[in-house]
């Protein structure tokens, strides 16, 4: 049986309910470009909202990060991965949350007692060492020596403020070695495989901590890196979840996994990820900006690879290798099979696309080359052929080297490194944000997406769908289904009915139905999967009947004046308006 079924069968016989994975693209959450963790889309309900589905719940949830891109290619990092979460919400705490992983550890998935061991918060001058979880450990048949103690890596918090809380992690012995009576966590022969956090504090501004009424229990687990010690294996790319897109890569290019494991390694993480970026319900394209950006860098590196490997370029290679992923996966995602075409028409775009690039740029290199008279090729060329062009530093080292010429990669490196430097800032802008996303200002932004959404459909067409929005403090960007540019007098219609609603002052109500009970009472809602069976329904008078996860605000008075600032296309079909509230 599958790791991803047994864990959800455990803990729903815990008392559980099961709940969809969240789209990998975050819906209103400027703070990151993907969901990185399982516990991220729970934000609200972690803050104290009540969840539909009630105080006990589990998933396997898709996770996308790309921080640490250069390190695809070695044994253990993947962009895409799945997260197993269980949570509490206000419910069972520290006994019940670390005997359940102990007892899915032990009995269910057979791991051996005497292979694990475990770290616990050892206490600051704040918070007292957590004798709690120690205590439970011990009773389950953990030994003291194998129980360790540390102040950094046990304690969590997602930012300045807010909740917060010791945690306990779960580590097994990867190695054959006799196991070690006294565990050290820096000892790499063992492996963090699940990490239980409990929010029991709150740290305030002034950094005060005081106790939380309603205490948290959230958990992670990732699947590659269990199915690896499972299987017995230290390359998780071994494992029975990439063994036949491997496979498949051997067979493309007629080389053995042996012979070049970094470059399959590459292409299959980094199609995969690309797969789950373009099957998303909110539709993302290659582009040069966020989301898009990131999708055309995992197809191009990819591409880069296969090359390297000697793979036709002008064959299908890459929806050979997409088919298996999509057949593999969509039994838990049904937004792989329902957008299926859509991923194999932007794998294959994009493919035709940089091929063109890299034919210009080997012209490009050999223009270059032909006007070197000191056998060495400056850090400044070699950059502009990676930037440019796509061509990492080997390439270009390789190709120098068939031509006798020189390359200052340590130069290269140099001003590698202060790009990345400069686009980590830039994505540290991005990336600020925590469990306190929803101020007043984002409030009123939400309630006008659903005003903005209602005018469309009467100034442009009933048929126009929201597909995606993004809020922040400052402004709202809202995408939906239209085949034309608006006009100048569109635009004037949408924005004067918008403000027309706000100065009517109507209510707005809130209520928890039927899934299927909402959608027949008339309630719209995009990506209608990732609902509980039961949901929330905002209404704004008789003008607009949306389920969302709020929050909004109490009445249309309070948003102020409307103003459309931009109208632009966001993909094939899609428009984007930009807006703000005054």
């Amino acid at each position: 049986m599958n790791l991803k079924d047994l864990y959800i069968d455990f803990f729903v016989s815990k008392g559980h309910k099961q709940i969809p994975s969240a789209p990998v693209i975050p819906e209103n959450d400027p703070s990151v470009l993907f969901n990185t963790a399982g516990m991220q889309p729970l934000i609200p309900y972690l803050m104290g909202q009540a969840h539909p589905y009630g105080k006990r719940l589990v998933d396997y949830q898709k996770c996308i990060r790309t921080n640490d891109l250069d390190s695809i290619g070695d044994t253990t990092h993947h962009t895409f991965f799945e997260m197993l979460g269980n949570w509490s919400l206000g419910d069972y705490f520290k006994k019940e949350s670390i005997s359940w992983s102990f007892e899915f550890l032990t009995s269910v998935l057979k791991i051996p007692v005497e292979k694990l061991a475990v770290t616990v918060f050892a206490g600051n001058n704040d918070i007292p060492e957590d004798t709690e979880s120690i205590e439970i450990w011990k009773s389950l048949g953990i030994k003291e020596g194998r129980i360790a103690k540390t102040v950094e890596d046990n304690f969590w918090i997602a930012g300045e403020t807010g909740p917060c809380g010791p945690d306990t992690e779960i580590f097994y012995f990867r190695s054959e070695d006799e196991i070690p009576e006294i565990f050290d966590p820096e000892d790499n022969r063992w492996v963090e495989i699940w990490n239980n956090v409990f929010m029991q504090y709150n740290k305030s501004l002034d950094g005060s901590i005081s106790e939380l009424p309603n205490k948290n229990v959230d958990t992670g687990m990732g699947v590659e890196r269990v199915v690896a010690i499972l299987e017995g294996v230290n390359d998780n790319y071994t494992t029975s979840i990439w063994k036949d897109v491997i496979n498949k890569i051997e067979e493309l290019s007629n080389i053995k996994y042996e012979e070049n494991k970094e470059s399959m390694r590459i292409i299959a993480d980094h199609l995969r990820t690309a797969v789950f970026i373009s099957a998303d319900p909110t539709g993302i394209k290659p582009s040069n900006t966020d989301q898009g950006y990131i999708l055309r860098r995992l197809i191009r590196r990819a591409i880069r690879h296969a090359k390297k490997l000697n793979i036709d370029m002008n064959s299908d290679w890459e929806q050979e290798i997409a088919l298996i992923i999509l057949d593999k996966y969509s039994k838990y995602y049904s937004e792989l099979e329902a957008n299926k075409q859509v991923v194999l028409e932007v794998l294959k775009n994009e493919r035709i696309k940089f091929n063109r690039t890299l034919e210009k740029g080997l012209r490009e290199f050999e223009k270059i080359a032909s006007n070197i008279t000191d056998g060495k090729l400056n850090k400044d060329l070699a950059f502009k052929l990676y930037d440019t062009y796509g061509f990492p530093i080997e390439l270009t080292v390789e190709l120098a080297s068939e031509l006798n010429l020189l390359v200052d990669v340590d130069g290269f490196k140099e001003k590698f490194k202060a790009h990345q430097e400069l686009s980590r800032a830039g994505a540290s802008a991005k990336f600020k944000g925590g469990l306190a996303g929803d101020g007043e200002a984002e409030t009123k932004y939400h309630t006008a997406t659903h005003l903005l959404n209602a005018a469309l459909k009467v100034v442009v067409n009933e048929d126009v769908h929201q597909k995606g929005s993004n809020i922040t403090s400052e402004r709202m960007r809202f995408d939906f289904s239209c085949d034309h540019k608006l006009t100048a007098e569109e635009k004037q219609k949408v924005e004067e009915l918008v403000n027309k609603w706000i100065k009517e002052e109507i209510p707005i109500t809130k209520e928890e139905m039927n899934k299927e009970e909402a959608l027949k009472s008339g309630a719209e809602c995009m990506f209608i999967e990732k609902y509980p069976d039961v949901v929330t329904v905002y209404s704004i008078g008789n003008i607009s009947k949306e389920l969302c996860g709020g929050p909004h605000v109490e009445n249309t008075k309070e948003l102020g004046v409307f103003e459309i600032k931009k109208e632009e296309a966001s993909s094939a079909g899609v428009r984007r308006i930009k807006a703000i509230l005054k």
